[in-house]
């Protein structure tokens, strides 16, 4: 049976206050930090480098750093400093991220994200497994070695749709969502990854659990919060046709329903935010990753008290 774990999305400030937050994490005894690079923020892997010399033993993963702007090789290269430096904590997460960025930013054409993830995960992975790499493909081409393999860095990648899901269970180490329902993660997401499984003739890898949280006794408050924090998502297509699958139509309105958030954000007193991991847990993800969501006035205080209540539940699992 693959290990629970509950990590936590340090992202929020610049490179010196996320490196704050990670250490915090760390001596708070949470197992896991996560940052995600979002074109033109500070690139994760560069701040996880960093991290990885200030800390000892919290694992140290990207979900996700975007595909296009870096070629796998180069993505590979970084790789190997953070395995040097942080042997056996290191996960990499990859995904094509949003049109709208890196059509306006990088000037790609994202027709086909999910051939150029494939292609980005297979040569990523094939080169810190096996140390060499021959491949010509639509998106990606090289023709290299290293020096000596780097095979114990999981590579996982972002999946929304079943699509992406069947792909993460066909090649990956693991399958991260973000803003996905639980229960289409169970009904959809799931059943998805395990029928790639099946064709790769391979277990099926784990699913990281990507989740808005906030310990708040104020609905209205964690709704307000909901749709301003989280508004971006529900302006992207593929979010919109990712929930309109899970069974909101509404989506289509670019707006966050009552419902919606419902399905997605965990809130509530501490003793409603645990049952919600540990549903979610029972559904079938290995990981968590809690994006700690802040509601009311007191900004830090609606943190801290999310952070600890996450704290304890990690110490738990």
């Amino acid at each position: 049976m693959k290990e629970k774990i509950l990590g936590v999305g340090a992202m929020g400030g610049d490179a010196k206050q996320v490196l704050a937050n990670i250490r915090d994490l760390e001596e708070r005894g949470i197992p896991a930090a996560w940052l995600t690079t979002g074109s033109p923020n500070a690139d994760g892997l560069t701040v996880l480098a960093a991290a990885a010399v200030q800390t000892q033993d919290i694992k140290l993963g990207t979900c996700i750093t975007p595909t296009w702007p870096r070629h796998p090789v180069a993505a590979v290269q970084q790789a190997q400093v953070l395995a040097n430096l942080a042997p056996g904590r290191v996960r990499l997460g990859f995904g094509p991220s949003h049109r709208g960025t890196m059509e306006r930013v990088f000037g790609v054409d994202f027709s086909t994200p999910l051939s150029n993830l494939r292609e980005y995960v297979t040569i990523v992975k094939g080169l810190l497994r096996d140390g060499s790499m021959e491949f010509e493909g639509k998106h990606y081409t090289t023709h290299t070695a290293l020096q000596a393999p780097v095979g114990d860095i999981p590579v996982m990648a972002s999946a929304l749709r079943a699509g992406s899901f069947e792909m993460c269970g066909e090649l990956t180490d693991g399958a991260i969502s973000w803003v996905s329902p639980g229960v289409y993660l169970r009904d959809v997401a799931l059943p998805a990854m395990a029928r790639g499984a099946e064709r790769a003739g391979r277990p099926v890898p784990s699913l990281v659990a990507h989740a808005p949280i906030c310990v708040h006794d104020d609905r209205q408050e964690v709704l307000a919060a909901a749709r301003e924090q989280l508004a971006h998502y529900v302006r992207q297509p593929y979010y919109i046709a990712m929930f309109k699958e899970a069974g909101f139509p509404e989506a289509e309105s670019n707006k966050w329903s009552d419902e919606m958030i419902d399905a997605v954000v965990f809130f509530g007193s501490e003793a409603q935010v645990t049952e919600r991991i540990q549903e979610l847990y029972s559904w079938g993800a290995t990981e968590i990753i809690a994006t700690v969501l802040t509601a009311g006035q007191d900004v830090a205080g609606s943190r801290q008290r999310t952070l600890d209540l996450l704290t304890t539940v990690a110490g738990q699992i």
